[in-house]
């Protein structure tokens, strides 16, 4: 049975490169009915913290994704939190250091940065010397005796290690470059490398699916998994996600995090089918599909060897085409806490009108790329309109206002106003003023919302209802006065 894992460290809010990592994990095991499992790599005690585990659970929830096993539903193999799992690494390094394919080392800080510092300067890769994997049982005592604190490092065998990459294909790298790494810190807690081995064969995980940024830490991962007597895991290692300026994606390039995308409202289903376009296409090359669509058809070898380059101008289109085909009351639920928050609508959810507010959501919707941006593009129904100065000459030439007054005298003829009626009405001023087009729709449109776009002006008169309509009308109407005097 396949078996992937999403295992994030929870020192900061999940980023759009990490989530990714966490789609095609659980992309992959819905390709093969497999287990998706969420781990959650938290021994970086000083930098973890439990309100970023809970925000990435919540994030990953958002976004659509389950688990089968992870820290809040449990499985067969937890705990799934590494902070709970120390001693299972002490226990294996303890056994590593008696089959003598570990060992202690004494070296402080300083003196390994010193090193680094001499092998850069002669041209040498700044690997670790292995310089206390030969100590003397004597000078092993002597450094015991001292009170030195220390790491334990495994032996690397210089040799070649190769392996198949599920994307890249076949890797190979000369361990003799790579120096004997640390698997337990002075502090006891376990290594990037040796945590991860060890919990992804207690797991059982078949298929390790994360970052190309991860690839070099492989082949001391394969190691490891060797010198427990276990086969390897397959491998497949995604493009990273850059920037427009094709640099790593950072909060320079814009919203990064997952819950920045949910506070300003956009569709989890749309960030979901960007993310999933991000290095991987289907093969009709659609832009357009749902998780369940390509479920079937997902390979992950078809996966781009390139970096993706994350678009938020397609983003936006994106989720502004999941908008126009959203519910409508979905949406208005969504819409409610920018409305209260602008002081559009009441704080009481009771006072609200929803009916109007239905109308009003329906109208704006096409405007929007993301909710977060539906009160300033439906101010104009909440409050007055304000004559900006850049449109006081334009309505206040003859032209305009021949159509305003005409436009003006029509409403007061009517008892109600629809969306027919204000068609019949703009039929009716443009045989009297003989304007066509824009230039018969724009006064209106700046005349009623103080804008030059916006949605459609047949349902912005039908929300605004005749009154209001006319009492707009009435105040631009006297700009040419204002102007003339």
């Amino acid at each position: 049975m396949v078996r992937v894992r999403f295992a994030p460290s929870p020192t900061g809010l999940l980023h759009i490169g990490n989530a990714r990592v966490a789609v095609f994990n659980w992309l992959f095991a819905r390709r093969h009915n497999g287990a998706f499992l969420l781990r959650i790599e938290d021994t970086d005690l000083a930098r973890s913290e439990k309100k970023y585990i809970d925000q990435l659970i919540e994030d990953l929830h958002w976004l659509g994704l389950t688990w089968q096993e992870g820290p809040d539903v449990g499985g067969p193999y937890g705990p799934y939190l590494q902070s709970e799992r120390l001693h299972i690494y002490r226990d294996i390094c303890q056994r590593f250091l008696q089959e003598g394919c570990a060992y202690r080392c004494y070296c402080t800080p300083a003196e390994l940065e010193e090193r680094r510092q001499i092998a850069k300067r002669t041209g040498k890769p700044p690997r670790y010397d292995n310089r206390c994997r030969n100590l003397s049982n004597e000078q092993r005592k002597a450094l015991e005796t001292s009170g030195l604190n220390c790491t334990v490092r495994f032996k690397v065998p210089e040799e070649l290690l190769v392996f198949d990459d599920l994307i890249r294909g076949t890797c190979q790298f000369d361990m003799s470059l790579v120096g004997d790494f640390v698997i337990m810190r002075s502090d006891g807690t376990p290594s990037f490398h040796f945590a991860v081995a060890v919990d992804d064969i207690l797991m059982k995980i078949t298929h390790v699916i994360r970052g190309e940024d991860h690839l070099t830490n492989t082949p001391c991962h394969i190691l490891l998994f060797h010198a427990l007597g276990q086969k390897p895991p397959h491998f497949a290692h995604l493009s990273l996600t850059m920037g427009a300026d094709r640099t790593l994606l950072s909060k320079r390039h814009g919203a990064f995090s997952l819950s920045e995308y949910h506070n300003m409202g956009y569709l989890p289903e749309a960030l979901l089918n960007y993310m999933m376009l991000l290095g991987w296409a289907p093969k009709d090359k659609r832009d357009k599909f749902t998780a369940s669509d390509i479920t079937d058809t997902f390979e992950i070898g078809t996966m781009s060897k390139a970096s993706s380059v994350f678009d938020q101008q397609k983003l936006n289109w994106m989720n502004g085409q999941y908008l126009r085909e959203a519910e409508i009351e979905r949406l208005v639920n969504l819409a409610i806490p920018y409305l209260q928050a602008a002081g559009l609508v009441s704080a009481d959810d009771n006072a609200i009108d929803r009916a109007q507010l239905r109308l009003i959501v329906d109208a704006v919707r096409n405007n929007i790329s993301c909710m977060s941006q539906i009160a300033q593009e439906a101010n104009i129904f909440f409050k007055d309109v304000v004559i900006s100065k850049q449109h006081i000459e334009f309505l206040s030439s003859e032209i305009t206002q021949s159509i305003l007054l005409s436009f003006y005298h029509e409403l007061c003829k009517r008892n109600i106003l629809s969306p027919d009626i204000f068609k019949d009405i703009l039929k009716t001023v443009q045989k009297e003023t003989k304007v066509h087009g824009k230039g018969l729709y724009l006064p209106v449109r700046v005349a009623l919302t103080g804008r030059e776009h916006g949605p459609e002006l047949y349902g912005i008169a039908n929300i605004l209802g005749l009154d209001t309509c006319k009492k707009r009308i009435e105040r631009f109407l006297l700009i040419r006065k204002q102007v003339t005097l």
